[in-house]
This record gives C-alpha cells, sequence and structure tokens, in this order.
C-alpha cells in the first residue's frame, strides 16, 4: 500500500470523492466525518498526512480544534486545510495552528495531488542517508534536514515542516534577501504573500519562545527577508 492519508469531512459525497482520487493514485485512505472520531483513531495511530475540513457536522469550527490538537500530537505530520471556507481569516487562523497548506474545494483535482505530492517529497528528507555535510550551522542556529531538528542555542525549536523548510531556506544563505516567491518554492508551498508573512510571525513566535530577544530573521520591506548573522551577533553581545 502507499503512503496513509486521512481525510476528515462531514460530506459523505465529498468525502468519498476524495477517498476515491486518491487510491486510484495508490494511497491508503481512512475516512471520518467527526473530530472526535478522527482524534480517537489518530491517538491510537497517526497517518501520514490529513486533509481536514472546518466544519464537522455540530463543531463550526471542528477543524481548527483538531489541528490543534494533532499538532500536540505531532510537529512535522503535514496537515492540509482543504474546506469551502475561503476567507483570509480562515487561511491566517487555520495556518497560525500548524496547518502546512489551506485549500479551498474549488481546487482542481490534479492540483490537489500536486500539493499532497509536495508535502510528501518535504516528509522523504526523513529517509535521506544523515550527513555532517548537510547539517547547517549559522551562530546560534543549528539545522539538521534529515532529521528535521532546529536548534536554538542548543535548545529544540519545534517547527511545521512548512516552518521548517522556510527556515531551511532562509539560513542557506545568510544576509541574502529571498524573496516571498523564493520562499514558497523551498518549502512546496504556493500561497499568497500575506501567507507567507503570517508564517514567518509564526516562526518568530516560536524562535523567542527559545531566546526573547531573538532577532536573526530580518524583514526587506518591499523584497522579502533574510537571515541576519549580524544582527544576531549584536543582540548577543548585548547579552552579555
Amino acid at each position: 500500500m502507499g503512503r496513509r492519508i486521512s481525510i476528515v469531512e462531514d460530506e459523505p459525497a465529498i468525502r468519498e470523492n476524495y477517498a476515491a482520487v486518491l487510491r486510484r493514485q495508490g494511497y491508503e485512505v481512512n475516512t471520518y466525518c467527526t473530530r472526535r472520531e478522527a482524534l480517537q483513531a489518530f491517538r491510537m495511530r497517526l497517518p501520514e498526512l490529513v486533509l481536514l475540513d472546518i466544519m464537522l457536522e455540530d463543531e463550526v469550527e471542528g477543524g481548527f480544534d483538531l489541528c490543534r490538537e494533532l499538532r500536540a500530537l505531532s510537529h512535522y505530520l503535514p496537515i492540509i486545510f482543504l474546506t469551502a471556507r475561503d476567507s483570509e481569516f480562515d487561511m491566517v487562523s487555520g495556518l497560525r495552528l500548524g496547518a502546512d497548506d489551506y485549500l479551498t474545494k474549488d481546487i482542481s483535482m490534479p492540483h490537489l495531488l500536486a500539493r499532497i505530492a509536495a508535502l510528501f517529497r518535504r516528509v522523504e528528507a526523513l529517509a535521506t542517508p544523515p550527513s555532517s555535510e548537510n547539517v547547517i550551522e549559522r551562530g546560534s542556529l543549528r539545522i539538521d534536514p534529515h532529521r528535521l531538528t532546529v536548534m536554538w542555542r542548543n535548545v529544540p525549536v519545534d517547527l511545521t515542516l512548512t516552518e521548517f523548510w522556510i527556515v531551511h531556506a532562509l539560513a542557506r544563505f545568510p544576509g541574502y534577501v529571498r524573496q516571498r516567491e523564493q520562499l514558497m518554492q523551498e518549502a512546496n508551498v504556493n500561497v499568497d504573500d500575506s501567507t507567507i508573512t503570517s508564517h514567518i510571525k509564526r516562526i518568530r513566535k516560536k524562535f523567542s519562545a527559545v531566546d526573547v530577544k531573538f532577532v536573526a530573521i530580518e524583514t526587506v520591506y518591499g523584497m522579502g527577508y533574510r537571515w541576519n548573522i549580524d544582527k544576531e551577533l549584536t543582540a548577543e553581545r548585548q547579552q552579555n
């Protein structure tokens, strides 16, 4: 069987339509219609990717609650919201809760399959043989692409897959401005500028939880973002 995908969707026809398409692509698919049913199953065994609607039967924001609960179970489980709700507020809310992607139900099947495949390509980094040459060290930052781990001042920073690859893209070329389009390409996501901004804000918040004086991710207005080692060193000197 192929990789295991779970669909959490309360509309039977929609749920089975997506499941049939994914099964034809070779994926193993399990389906759930409620947050409670899905969470009970996930606590026993996590899938390898989750497609998740927001409104689940009597729970108007059941999908948001389930996303939060899934992130407590796994930082790196790929989560895609697939919903009819297309407001920017809902999209930002979903990404802030830790989803890797946010798609609306008018997306074409080939496009949906491509986004799923892109997330699985990032997961496959775990299967890459470990090599010290792949480890990135930038001042207080240490990134291990094999284990998908990020350390700041020797303390783990828990990032989602999308957040991990954004940090990886910035840290690979410190001092160089990475445009939003480049960050999307590195992270295998196709979203608007405001969504990348939301990811960056969430990343900063996670680093700041480890180090309140974290300033290494710099916004270059009108252009993008860069990893600024000089700002980190300045902040470190001020701390000492």
